[in-house]
């Protein structure tokens, strides 16, 4: 794959939701390339309507602005504005990269150097038409956890582990910060801290019980919510909801926190998650405590890095985590980060692009 090969991500969420896995990647593709980001559609418009904007240098952020439609209309609506941005940049055999199945309803005819499917979550019933399509098509199929790999590792001849990685650097700030963002200065403490969507996978109602259990410890929630009706948010005076916060203000946020907190249900739509935050948390300098989730058990909780429990533990757990003053536990959460960053996932994962590259050229040649 030449530095002209233009990279051309399909994505169901928008750029600015979470700053997550499609944009650190994405992020280091534009240092190279450019890139175009093509994010899920706006329902404001009576026609197809494209904006793109500059995210950063060669970073390019396509907008769909359509009518609201039934699936098979807003599949095509969808492919008309994908084809006005291709035609008005000049791209040509992209590297297609497919963040979710389901673009493909409106991406079949788009023809691409390489196509790689960047398996981050398994899907409901409904979409598993899409993926067996999108198997058959894709060069590389990469997950974003261990066990999601081996769910899917006998669906496709190349299916590559990629656990989502960390940024250290950024996160390493928040054992050095020492002044509160102005929302979270007034909270008590000890703080107990999230950071990530709140959406069904949340567990509400261990929030809640930990925040019944232990009145005078405080729980911060920085979060967009999905999916979740606000209503059913655990409302009590020590759980403070301070909604959505910008990635690089995270580490302001995280330095003022005692334990961080991974709280999520154990359900269907949990099991092959692999929580970024994980490794963000420990970057930090924080003690972790964690349901139960398969990629956050191994191997966070096997290396005893991470505390892990369920309903019965949790609180048990973050009382431990409270009294912690050794230095072992960090030491050797460090020594794990360390091996570890999305610039080394990125490299992996363009290693494995440039050599596919190159395979299906010589099977393109031989064919000729």
């Amino acid at each position: 794959m030449t530095p002209e090969t233009d990279v051309v991500c399909l994505s169901q969420h928008r750029w600015d939701f979470v700053y997550q896995r499609p944009n650190h990647l994405m992020s280091r593709f534009a240092r190279e390339r450019r890139t175009f980001f093509f994010e899920a559609p706006v329902f404001d418009a009576r026609e197809p309507q494209l904006e793109v904007r500059t995210a950063r240098e060669n970073l390019f952020v396509a907008t769909p602005h359509v009518p609201r439609a039934d699936a098979p209309e807003l599949a095509r609506l969808q492919r008309a504005v994908l084809d006005r941005l291709l035609a008005s940049y000049g791209v040509r055999d992209p590297l297609l990269w497919f963040c979710t199945p389901t673009a493909l309803a409106f991406a079949p005819h788009v023809r691409a150097k390489l196509t790689v499917y960047d398996c981050m979550d398994d899907l409901p019933a409904e979409h598993h038409a899409h993926e067996t399509d999108l198997f058959a098509r894709a060069d590389l199929v990469f997950t974003g956890g261990h066990s999601l790999w081996e769910a899917k590792r006998a669906r496709h001849p190349r299916v590559y582990p990629f656990p989502s990685s960390v940024d250290a650097a950024h996160f390493a700030q928040a054992r050095t910060l020492r002044e509160d963002p102005a929302d979270q200065a007034s909270i008590p403490r000890p703080r107990l801290g999230y950071f990530g969507v709140v959406d069904e996978r949340m567990d509400l109602e261990l929030v809640a019980r930990i925040a019944d259990a232990r009145p005078d410890w405080h729980v911060v929630m920085i979060d967009p919510t999905a999916n979740v009706d606000p209503a059913k948010l655990p409302r009590r005076q020590n759980v403070h909801w301070l909604g959505q916060r910008a990635y690089d203000d995270l580490p302001s946020y995280i330095a003022g926190w005692d334990v961080a907190l991974i709280p999520f249900a154990m359900t269907p739509s949990t099991r092959f998650i692999s929580p970024t935050k994980t490794l963000e948390y420990l970057a930090a300098g924080k003690a972790v405590v964690s349901t139960p989730v398969r990629d956050v058990v191994r191997p966070y909780g096997e290396r005893g890095l991470v505390r892990v429990a369920d309903h019965e533990g949790f609180v048990e757990q973050i009382e431990q985590a409270l009294e912690e003053t050794g230095s072992a536990r960090r030491a050797a959460a460090d020594a794990f980060v360390a091996r570890t960053s999305w610039d080394v996932t990125f490299r992996r994962m363009a290693a494995l692009l440039r050599q596919a590259t190159r395979e299906k050229g010589d099977r393109a040649c031989s064919i000729t």
